[in-house]
């Protein structure tokens, strides 16, 4: 692990242990150079995940820009950073589960749907008007009965 302080490539590992989700590791290590701590999370990286689009080309799975799409439905809304990363997390356990290489964005918003119906019911109707895009009001109309159904 390269030094934040002086770039040197070598540390020692002091202390170790799981977060509070036990997502990822939280590791205090020291400089072997210049003897200065600090502290790294490392995440397991999970089999790498292929998204088919809607126009069949494809693109790895990107944790990012799926936490993006949630934050952008949440915009205004009072709903912490927190709450869209644990959802994140859930829908990337979920796709993980799977056991397969590639998944359709299809299969993926309807998982963010289901998340943001139980989040915000504001950014469940945000995300539908875009994800479904809705052709006219009524179709709109029918989503928003759905929901309080």
């Amino acid at each position: 692990m390269k030094c934040p302080y002086c770039g040197f490539l070598d540390s020692k590992v002091i202390d170790s242990r799981p977060t509070d989700g036990n997502e990822c590791i939280r590791r205090r290590r020291v400089c072997i150079k210049c003897e200065k701590r600090f502290t790294t999370y490392e995440r397991v990286e999970d089999q790498t995940i292929v998204v088919i689009k809607k126009d069949d080309t494809r693109e790895p799975f990107s944790r990012t820009k799926l936490l993006n799409s949630l934050i952008k439905s949440c915009e205004k809304r009072p709903i912490k950073v927190e709450v869209l990363e644990d959802a994140v997390d859930e829908i990337e356990k979920e796709i993980n589960y799977l056991n397969q290489k590639e998944v359709t964005s299809a299969y993926i918003g309807d998982l963010v749907m289901d998340k943001l119906k139980t989040i915000d019911k504001v950014a469940y109707v945000r995300f539908a008007s875009v994800y479904r895009e809705f052709a006219d009001v009524q179709s709109f109309a029918d989503e928003i009965e759905n929901l309080r159904e």
